[in-house]
């Protein structure tokens, strides 16, 4: 016999079960719609400010058009950048290809087998390919943008009457979660954008100057890279570093240079990311580094890149709505990051 106020387990593993197949089999509608919400919670600010000066239509051309030039600069950034390294890698295609043979045959010779990959694999063919396979990776994330732009125009459109609707509910608790957990994930996701952004540009420059004063071809670049691929925790910055390495490969001869390389790179993103950026941030965004990592992972599984972006986002937002309602705290106490920022909220 369960005690009283006990749930089955059975019932509650099924409904997370569905719940994930369903985020998995929507992702085409619900992607676009969480990434619109987080673009309306750091563009509402302005857009308010906006409307006290302009009429409201105005405004809000004024900030779709922030929207949109912010997507292109940063979408230029990404296809520039790896669009110079897929050039690269192109160009010398013949140097990656024997480089493959040597290692391959050097692992062979050492014990390991690694006859499932073909001897091919830096072909002109194969890279060609995989431009293929970016272009219509580029094509989706077009259509993206372009759904959650649609969802961004409409939702700004009816923040404040949200606002109202949620003020007149009759439940004082639901009014009062609805509103301190809505303005609050707004502040901290605008937080968590402002420092992510900061940390990002830190980020590159540091990249790009180390690849400088060591001669690694293509510094800008790879500058760009890690600045865009910084906005993935723990992901995003280790691609960043297995790229310049792998080319390190090839452009330098030596072992020891390729290392100093690596070694320099993972100290950049560890200063960056593990000193800096959690004494920058403190308790603000109230997560602790294993929900981060989980955040990425999940939703990366769930929505692909767009979700591994929007993970961590997703979490604050649920930390912060769980813990102003009393039967959810322990969430918060949980898996928070603790401190004084995360303590919970006085009881209506």
């Amino acid at each position: 016999m369960l005690a009283r106020g006990t749930v089955p387990a059975t019932p509650v593993l099924i409904a997370v079960l569905l719940l994930v197949a369903m985020l998995s089999m929507a992702r085409t509608v619900l992607a676009p719609l969480t990434f619109s919400l987080l673009v309306i919670a750091l563009l509402w600010p302005m857009q308010r400010s906006m409307q006290r000066i302009v009429p409201r239509y105005v405004a809000l051309l004024v900030s779709l058009l922030v929207v949109v030039l912010a997507f292109v600069v940063f979408a230029w950034i990404v296809a520039w950048s790896f669009g110079q390294v897929g050039r690269w890698v192109i160009a010398d295609a013949s140097r990656f290809q024997q480089h493959y043979e040597e290692i391959r045959l050097w692992l062979e010779d050492h014990g390991i087998v690694v006859a499932v990959l073909s001897a091919d694999s830096f072909s002109a063919a194969s890279i060609l390919r995989a431009v293929q396979t970016v272009s219509g990776r580029v094509n989706s994330a077009f259509s993206f943008w372009l759904i959650a732009l649609t969802y961004v125009l409409l939702g700004i459109m009816e923040v404040e009457d949200f606002e109202r609707r949620i003020a007149g509910m009759r439940s004082q608790i639901a009014r009062k979660l609805l509103l301190d957990g809505s303005r609050q994930t707004a502040q901290k996701l605008r937080r968590y954008m402002a420092i992510r952004t900061v940390m990002s540009i830190a980020t590159g420059l540091l990249v790009w100057l180390f690849a400088r004063a060591v001669g690694l071809p293509l510094a800008e670049e790879w500058g760009a890279i890690a600045f865009a691929l910084n906005y993935i925790p723990f992901i995003g910055p280790l691609v960043a570093t297995l790229f310049p390495t792998m080319f390190a490969l090839i452009q330098f001869d030596s072992w020891q240079s390729v290392l100093a390389i690596f070694l320099g790179l993972n100290l950049i993103q560890f200063t960056v990311g593990s000193y800096i950026e959690p004494r920058v941030s403190g308790n603000a965004l109230s997560l602790s580094p294993v929900i981060v990592l989980f955040s990425v992972f999940a939703w990366g599984y769930l929505w692909g890149i767009f979700g591994a972006f929007i993970g961590v986002p997703i979490s604050i937002a649920l930390l912060t709505f769980c813990r102003h309602h009393p039967s959810s705290q322990w969430v918060v106490e949980l898996f928070g990051a603790g401190g004084e920022g995360d303590a919970a909220p006085p009881p209506p």
